[in-house]
């Protein structure tokens, strides 16, 4: 049986939705939208939260932020002018009811709260990688074809200058159809072994760095090639890390061999990981600063990957987390010429002030490209990526900007070469994702 609401209900609710009209048209008007965070760690602070309140608040409103340790959500607020923080996503979702939820927690989580955001009526960013394996990635793709929601991925790596400019000469025919792609990609002992250190170091939190870090150099290089990869073999070990040498502990902080090991870190030195990490240990027992020559880990420092994309264009990739320097070079070949690029971000290169793109026909002849560097979070492209990201209506000719299938083709490509290292045999992409429909 169906009852009329009374006139103050009526009214409450006709109030209820004026505002709500009024909100929208406003929105509609400014750009506006609200933001809430899940995952308090660095990435959520300088890349997101930080940048919204004090960069981007003209078309961005940060209107909560949850992690599942209250001490770090606290400071992140604190840093934030006082952001509401909550005691649960769910309270988060309910209380703020967000245009978009950013997801920047542990790798292993993305999938639960992408899944969950767009089911609550959210559209998601969510930090690199989308997920860490197919089964997850499925049930992704498959809830926003169910909700109509949208899901970005946040591939700085497309909106460097440099790798733009390579993009842009590619897409010009500057070698003609490319054929062949050899990348090799250094992780230095600061860089590389941090990862060791932190929750990415067990392969059910990250999926190996061939998942958490090659999801960027993989993704660049689908976008690159504008093909989507078909199969793969590869070959993964711990050569380095691990438990390799006998003088290790359980942490840095009370280790024996503080004084001799080459890999100390000082949590205390730090005042963002001494607050957000050792002051919030009592939350959640997470150790940041754990031995990289521990024998809880699981993930591999050597891989190497031969893949067959579309058009049986192939590439050879490797990834090394131990390298005296760090960088990356990338050797392009097609049907017209040869192209070469190479990045250091550590070393004695890495100050130099250009990059350099090196462009050589059939006949011998070299055409050379010089790109500036630009200062800023991962050499300007954080804050082109916020632009992006956060102010509407923003120009993308060359289709920097990734959505959830970008994200797939990536992780997917990770994911393979893992099941792959395992099993010992070729693996292809699209048998990760059968049965999805939006694939």
């Amino acid at each position: 049986m169906q009852t009329r609401p009374s006139l103050s209900i009526t009214l409450i609710l006709t109030g209820m939705m004026d505002n709500s009209l009024k909100e929208n048209q406003e929105r509609g008007e400014t750009g506006m939208k609200s933001y809430v965070i899940v995952g308090a760690g660095a990435r959520a602070r300088y890349m997101f939260a930080r940048p919204i309140v004090y960069q981007w608040q003209a078309t961005a409103k940060l209107a909560g932020i949850y992690d599942i340790n209250p001490t770090r959500a606290n400071l992140l607020s604190q840093e934030c002018g006082g952001v509401p923080v909550y005691d649960s996503f769910d309270a988060m979702l309910s209380g703020a009811r967000p245009d978009v939820v950013i997801v920047a927690t542990v790798d292993s989580t993305h999938h639960e709260y992408i899944i969950r955001s767009l089911e609550a009526g959210s559209d998601c960013i969510t930090e690199k990688p989308m997920t860490i394996d197919a089964e997850k990635c499925r049930a992704i793709l498959e809830a926003e074809r169910r909700t109509g929601k949208k899901v970005r991925v946040t591939f700085n790596a497309r909106f460097n200058p440099y790798t733009a400019k390579i993009k842009e000469l590619l897409c010009e025919g500057a070698i003609g159809e490319i054929t062949h792609i050899h990348f090799e990609w250094n992780l230095d002992h600061s860089h590389g072994a941090d990862y060791f250190r932190r929750w990415h170091r067990r392969m059910e939190n990250s999926g190996g760095l061939l998942v958490h870090k090659s999801t960027h150099h993989f993704d660049l290089i689908n976008w690159w090639l504008g093909k989507e990869p078909e199969e793969v073999f590869a070959y993964g070990r711990r050569a380095f890390y691990g438990a390799t040498r006998e003088q290790r502990g359980e942490r840095c902080l009370t280790c024996s061999y503080q004084s001799s090991c080459e890999f100390y870190f000082d949590i205390e030195s730090d005042e963002f990981t001494n607050s957000y990490y050792l002051g919030a240990e009592q939350e959640d027992g997470y150790i940041r600063d754990q031995c990289v020559f521990g024998e809880d880990i699981t993930i591999y420092d050597s891989m190497s990957l031969n893949v067959r994309y579309e058009e049986a264009v192939t590439l050879n990739y490797s990834l090394i987390a131990y390298s005296p320097y760090e960088g990356w070079r990338a050797v392009i070949h097609g049907t017209k010429g040869r192209m070469e690029a190479e990045v250091y971000t550590s070393g004695e290169r890495a100050h130099e002030p250009f990059q350099q793109i090196d462009v050589y026909d059939h006949r011998g002849n070299v055409e050379i490209q010089r790109v500036k560097k630009l200062e800023g979070g991962h050499g300007g492209s954080d804050v082109k990526l916020q632009r992006m990201l956060f102010v509407p209506d923003q120009p993308d000719p060359l289709g920097q900007q990734a959505d959830s299938r970008a994200g797939a083709m990536s992780l997917c490509l990770g994911s393979a070469a893992n099941r792959s290292i395992a099993d010992n045999r070729p693996v292809r992409i699209i048998d990760l994702l059968e049965g999805v429909e939006s694939c």
